[in-house]
């Protein structure tokens, strides 16, 4: 018999570069996406500001001066100028931050986990059980979400806690059907018909294979409703049914300072710009999510 010895040191090494993950790769992309990271930055630094903006405030954002109220943007000691009652602008901007943004955080929240499991289970369970939950999930689509926010809220009455229910109710149905249909599509494929054939059951296949291709696709679309839901929940305090005063929230700012527009227009306008510029934030974090995630094998 004819014994070979092969020299390892004269053997080329050869490299297996590891394909990067779907993850990893939505990650890649998203740093890319000029526009989303910039949204991303601007995002965070609200997020600080929310968190910490009481103690970085230069004025106590409740203190009312009458003498100084109405002062205009760069009045001596008020960068930002006073509002009606000559309470500083920037203090009451930045601390107003907080709830703002958890007005409009919040509700997608909740909607996201309620509506991501109404839709979850209608899209798995299908047939009759389909036809019922999302049935009764279309009788909300007979309602403008507006409307159906300023009902909600007149009839629980003024305050947060109202506020926050009756966004959150304004957003299920929509979560739900975005749910619905991605775990429709999702159910039907073969690695699932293939965990199903080999006796696994309903709540291990969708917790195993189902939620982590849906989960992502509903995520991208309830980060598009948080700017919706900031609008929605600034429109409700500046209709008295949201935050009362004296909270500095931007959309009861927006309320209070409404009789200032022809005397300060530019101070009047400072709320909304906030809520313009953070709803333009999400927004294209949204849209660059979105992007990032379509990847195409």
């Amino acid at each position: 018999m004819l014994n070979v010895t092969v020299d390892q040191s004269k053997v080329p090494a050869v490299a297996f570069e590891r394909s990067p993950g779907y993850w990893q790769t939505v990650g890649r992309r998203l740093m890319r996406d000029k526009l989303a990271l910039a949204a991303g930055i601007g995002i965070f630094g609200l997020l600080i500001l929310a968190l910490f903006g009481q103690f970085l405030a230069p004025q106590d954002p409740y203190a009312a001066a009458m003498l100084n109220r109405l002062k205009p943007i760069g009045f001596e000691g008020h960068p930002l100028g006073t509002d009606e009652l000559g309470r500083d602008m920037l203090s009451r901007l930045m601390v107003g931050a907080q709830l703002s943004l958890f007005m409009g955080i919040t509700p997608v929240i909740c909607a996201f986990m309620i509506g991501s499991l109404i839709g979850i289970t209608a899209g798995y369970a299908g047939g009759a059980a389909n036809t019922v939950i999302m049935r009764t999930i279309d009788v909300f689509y007979a309602f403008p979400s507006v409307l159906l926010a300023i009902a909600l809220s007149g009839t629980l009455g003024a305050g947060i806690t109202n506020s926050l229910i009756s966004l959150t109710v304004v957003f299920i149905p929509p979560i739900a059907r975005v749910a619905e249909s991605v775990t429709t599509q999702i159910r039907t494929r073969d690695f699932v018909e293939a965990a199903r054939a080999s006796g696994a059951g309903a709540i291990t296949i969708v917790r195993v294979h189902v939620l982590g291709n849906v989960l992502g696709p509903i995520f991208v679309y309830a980060t598009s409703l948080i700017a919706v839901s900031m609008i929605l929940s600034s429109g409700l305090s500046f209709l008295g049914l949201g935050v009362k005063p004296p909270e500095p929230e931007w959309g009861l700012m927006l309320n209070t300072l409404r009789t200032a527009i022809y005397t300060q227009p530019w101070i009047a306008a400072l709320p909304g710009a906030m809520i313009f510029a953070t709803s333009i934030l999400f927004n294209l974090l949204s849209d660059g999510l979105r992007n990032a995630m379509e990847i195409k094998s």
